[in-house]
Order: C-alpha cells, then structure tokens, then sequence
C-alpha cells in the first residue's frame, strides 16, 4: 500500500513519524512524506522521498510570534496552535496536499499533531488517516479544542469531530504521560525500534582522553533561531564549564559554533550530531523539554536537567520531574543561575540515575514500532472499506 506521512517542519515534530516510516517500508509498503519544502534536507536526512507542499509565509509567522511577547506559556500556546498550525501553516499546505493526495492516491495517511491539511483533504477524500502523538495526552487535550474555528474555516465539516475519532499512536510510556484527560481515543503505545544502542560507535576523543562523565547539552533544533544564540549558550557553558565533565554542545542549524567564541577546554560544539549515538554514552543531559529529545533520553535511561523555553516544554518537564528522572527548572533562559547545582544534583544523587533507567526499561517493554504494521494495513482496509 501507499502510506503518506504527513509533518510540519519540525524536526521535533518529524522523528515520532519515522520509526513507523521506516517499518512500513521494510515491510514492502510504498512509503513518502509530506512536508513543507524549507524541509527537504531533514527528510533526505531520514532517507524517504519528499513531497513538498508550500511554506508558510514569513511574514505571517512573524506576525503571529511578535505578538507573543509577555504572554504566559498557556496563552502564547493557544495562539500559536489556532493561528500558526491551525490557520497560517495549514493555509498554505492545502493546495499541495490536495494536489498530492489527488495525484499519488495514498491508502493511508499518518498525520502527526500539528499537521492539518492532511486531516482535511483525508476527511474530503476518504483516505483513511491515523493520528501520530508528538507530545504528551495533556497537550493535545489542551490543544484540539482551539482548532475547530480555524479547521472549519479552511474546509473540515466536521470540525474536531474526525481529529478526535482518528486512531492515535504514541511513543510515550504510560508513566510519563501521567493523569490525563484524552481529547480522542486513548492511544497505541509503541517504542521506537530502528536501534537499540548497542552499536552504537564511541565518541571522536574531543576531550584529549579524559574520562569524566559526559553531559550532553541540546536545545533543539528552534531555540537558536530564536534569539538565544549565542548568548544564552554562553551563559549555559559559563554555568557548566569549570565542573569535572565533558561536554559537548549542539547548536543546531541557527549559528556558527564559532560565534561562541573561547569555550572551556571540556567543552566541544557541534551544530548536530546524531542524538542516539550521544545518548548512549552520556551521564547527564542538560536540554529544553522538546518532546523528540526528552524521549530519546528517557529510552536511553540518561538522567536530566529540563530547562523549558517555550510550547509543550514546561509540560514534559514537569513530568520528567514527577517521574523521578531529572529536575525541571522552570522560568526559561532566567533559571541558568540553578544550572550547575542542578547538573551536579542528577549527576552526584543515584534517584535520578535509578528513575531514568526504570523509564527506559517501561520503553524497552513496549511494542516495536514494527508491530505497527499489520494494524495500520488493517486500518487502511477497514476504513476504506
């Protein structure tokens, strides 16, 4: 069967898409994905075929983002998902999607959270369509109810009512995504089976042999484009440099490392390296909440120290706090000044470390993703059917 994977440009928003991508291609099905076209590289990256649809325009961004100055996470959040993923980004996507789906004539389509032109022209088209979790329960029940007005506007008939009865997968474990109120079905929970880390290769030796604990420090692939860098980094290392650790840094895509300047010599930058080869040798992580990264390093059983900037972050800090595996210090780029008591806490105190790694095990004894897939082929019968 065709299956359309259907993302926003984001990688955060992308990675939940692909361990089931990429069973359903080793099991022989025809698999692409729709994205914007700014995100070519990253599905290249994955190694699937791209189908572009539209940017959203800049301008219109812009706007919508300025006017979040001063506005608490929950109010910008509500502005963000009706305007930015409800409105603007969907806007722009629906001439390519329907384009697309018309012409490629997809079986199924796979539609993560944000993603909502897909929705529309399955729900015109009949294609069946499932809905795959990019953050906890609680932020979607938080979300869906801000869509239906923009949703209708931009040609759903039923509103929220096909986004709520759509089968939903996840790959978050039931411990982490604690009480909750689901705004649709209860979800399929699956682990993300494309490596278990066991081979994964060492490190290069940036730090001249020394063998202290390693602590990753990301913030994902948006907050440098946004004004932290390289300030904020700098402020971060400065906190961390003079502790007996290594450290290595990724900035993403937003900056030249060489904008940081003179960093301490246990510290090494890299725009990106892959995430999972980090994981499997780090101690402690230091990052903001984004749900790709936060769940890559619970699978990997990493304790870690949460700083949220922005979105669902301060949610799936809390709950990584709640759960045992690390602290949440809430209050954005202000909370630096409890970063190095806090990376000496999870590092020094075996409860984080002993928390961390019974998520990972709850993670290891959920179903691979590849088991997926004879529920979405039935899927794509039945409800085509």
């Amino acid at each position: 069967m065709r299956v359309l994977m259907a993302t926003t440009a984001g990688a955060g928003h992308f990675g939940p898409l692909v361990p089931f991508a990429a069973a359903l291609s080793a099991a022989g099905h025809d698999v692409a994905v729709a994205a914007p076209e700014c995100f070519a590289p990253v599905v290249a990256r994955a190694g699937f075929a791209h189908h572009p649809f539209a940017d959203a325009s800049p301008d219109e961004l812009g706007a919508v983002f300025g006017s979040l100055a001063g506005l608490s996470h929950d109010e910008a959040n509500a502005i963000v998902i009706s305007e930015v993923f409800g409105r603007i980004d969907t806007r722009a996507a629906l001439p390519g999607m329907e384009a697309l789906v018309r012409d490629w004539s997809p079986d199924l389509i796979v539609r993560e959270t944000c993603e909502f032109s897909s929705y529309i022209v399955a729900a015109a088209t009949g294609v069946p369509h499932v809905h795959m979790a990019v953050g906890l329960a609680a932020f979607g029940a938080l979300a869906l109810p801000r869509l239906d007005a923009p949703l209708v506007e931009l040609g759903a008939e039923v509103g929220l009512a096909g986004l709520r009865t759509a089968p939903s997968f996840t790959l978050v474990p039931t411990s982490l995504e604690g009480p909750n109120t689901y705004d649709g079905l209860p979800p399929s929970r699956f682990r993300d089976d494309t490596s278990d880390g066991s081979d994964d290769p060492p490190l290069p030796d940036w730090w001249a042999g020394s063998s202290e604990p390693l602590v990753y420090v990301t913030f994902g692939s948006v907050a440098g484009g946004m004004g932290l860098f390289p300030g904020f980094y700098r402020e971060v290392l400065a906190a961390l440099g003079d502790l007996p650790v290594r450290i290595l840094v990724t900035i993403g895509d937003a900056g030249d490392p060489s904008a940081l300047g003179s960093v301490p010599p246990n510290v090494h930058v890299e725009n990106w390296w892959p995430q999972r080869e980090v994981m499997s040798h780090a101690s402690a992580m230091v990052g903001h909440g984004g749900f790709g990264t936060t769940l890559a390093g619970l699978a990997a059983g990493v304790p870690m120290v949460v700083v949220p900037l922005f979105a669902d972050q301060p949610l799936n800090a809390r709950r990584v706090e709640a759960v045992g595996a690390g602290i949440a210090l809430e209050g954005g780029t202000g909370a630096v000044g409890q970063l190095r008591s806090a990376v000496t806490a999870v590092l020094d105190q075996d409860s984080y470390r002993t928390s961390a790694r019974r998520m990972a095990d709850e993670i290891r004894r959920l179903p691979p993703a590849s088991e997926s897939v004879p529920i979405l082929e039935d899927l794509a019968r039945n409800q085509a059917g």
